[in-house]
């Protein structure tokens, strides 16, 4: 296991490959995410469960799931996970103590609950490290403090911000980015963005195109992205220069074709306003928008009606010099039927194409973007030279 240390930060690992990631020894993980596994406030340990290249995930925990294979759950195709009732269960399915236990719940407030954290010292008493992306940092808690000494285990806090004399003002050189950028915003928080900008990675990189991606939440962080920032966690005045910091150091160190940029909440969301430092510290030349038209009130405020994806549209092209290329569908709520009819009225309605990067095949995605980069399309030797 790792030394002790209560600030431990990730290793890195590059989205460059679809293809299976050999993970270290001391990599094993345990997900906690009871009650809400499958749901909004679980789309941390959903993320994880569908894509991780720095722990190998045993289980996941959540007692009102339980017995069921997590990628059944969420995606009806089963990926040999299972959801356990407790962390004694998961401990024993795992044969053993896990090196990790993640906590999955991602709250609007970020906080722990009571239950919570009496889960969480359990996995430090049993010598477990902990791994948090809540707003509440735990290495921060007296009590965890005392317990992850006392057990000899890290506590690694992943919205951490660095040391503001460390972060980074907007400053220019997003124009020295020579590739294309590629924004996944979206209409409301928890919509999918992230699992599409991983998507989209994955099958630009497995059609012959070099793509990378930069994340901007804690749960990219956490499944293993190189290039991020928790953007929630910052100051305002220093969001777009991460932003920017973090896509040139992108460029500069995988000399990618194309950049793919992981968005946070909607623009036109009254509580996460995050994509407008997205678009300004990444300047991206197109904009994929994730959109549940299934989903009728704003996911953690249900007093406010969602807005189109017509209306989104609009206010990204009038806010960003960009444009929108493409939309891609968060099926909740929707029969396959209603499915294919939201896609075939988005495009209609649009003109730019539509696909579900969960249901449909990845090459929808890649032709998404070719369709309004055709550059990328030409060998990687002529792109260098022109």
């Amino acid at each position: 296991m790792p030394a002790p240390s209560l600030h431990a930060s990730a290793a890195p690992s590059a989205f460059l490959s679809s293809g299976p990631v050999p993970l270290p020894a001391g990599s094993t993980a345990v997900v906690y995410c009871e009650g809400r596994f499958g749901e909004q406030d679980g789309k941390t340990a959903n993320g994880l469960v569908r894509h991780s290249e720095k722990y190998e995930i045993l289980s996941v925990i959540d007692s009102t799931r339980a017995f069921r294979d997590a990628g059944t759950h969420l995606d009806g195709s089963p990926n040999g996970i299972p959801i356990l009732a407790n962390l004694a269960q998961s401990i024993v399915h795992a044969g053993g103590v896990p090196d990790y236990l993640i906590c999955g719940v991602a709250p609007a407030d970020g906080l722990l609950s009571a239950a919570q954290r009496v889960v969480l010292l359990d996995g430090i008493s049993r010598g477990m490290h902990i791994i948090s992306g809540l707003h509440e940092f735990l290495s921060d808690d007296a009590e965890f403090v005392a317990a992850a000494l006392a057990a000899g285990v890290t506590i690694t806090d992943v919205r951490r911000p660095k040391e503001k004399r460390d972060l980074h003002l907007f400053s220019g050189r997003i124009f020295d980015v020579t590739c294309p950028r590629i924004a996944i915003l979206g209409t409301d928080g928890a919509i999918g963005k992230r699992t599409t900008a991983t998507l989209l990675v994955q099958a630009l990189n497995d059609s012959g195109i070099r793509a990378v991606l930069v994340g901007t939440g804690q749960t990219t962080i956490m499944q293993g992205g190189r290039y991020g920032v928790a953007l929630d966690a910052l100051v305002p005045q220093f969001c777009s220069g991460e932003v920017e910091d973090q896509v040139v150091a992108a460029f500069e160190g995988e000399d990618p074709d194309v950049i793919v940029v992981e968005g946070q909440g909607a623009l036109s969301h009254p509580a996460y306003l995050t994509s407008a430092h997205i678009l300004r510290g990444s300047r991206p030349e197109a904009v994929i928008v994730q959109h549940a038209p299934g989903r009728r009130m704003l996911g953690d405020f249900p007093m406010v009606a969602m807005p189109t994806v017509a209306s989104e549209v609009a206010l990204i092209e009038a806010f960003a010099d960009t444009r929108v290329i493409g939309v891609t569908v968060n099926h909740e709520n929707l029969t396959p039927d209603a499915l294919d009819a939201a896609i075939d009225e988005i495009e209609l309605d649009l003109g730019i194409p539509a696909t579900d990067p969960l249901t449909r095949p990845a090459h929808e995605l890649v032709e998404m973007v070719l369709q309004a980069l055709p550059a990328l399309s030409s060998p990687r030797s002529t792109r260098i030279g022109a």
